[in-house]
């Protein structure tokens, strides 16, 4: 997926769950924002080494 729009869901989630009060629906988001964290750091490059 790209890693954009990963990055645009991370963010939208987490304004959700600012505002979330429900317990059920403050599990399914935080299981979505872990879902999309995950994708960006499958993504990141592994062993990267700096100059």
């Amino acid at each position: 997926m790209d890693k954009t729009i990963a990055q645009l869901n991370i963010n939208h989630y987490r304004r959700l769950l600012e505002k979330e009060t429900d317990e059920q629906r403050r599990r399914m988001l935080l299981r979505l924002l872990a879902e999309e964290e995950a994708k960006i750091a499958d993504n990141a490059p592994k062993d990267r080494k700096r100059r």
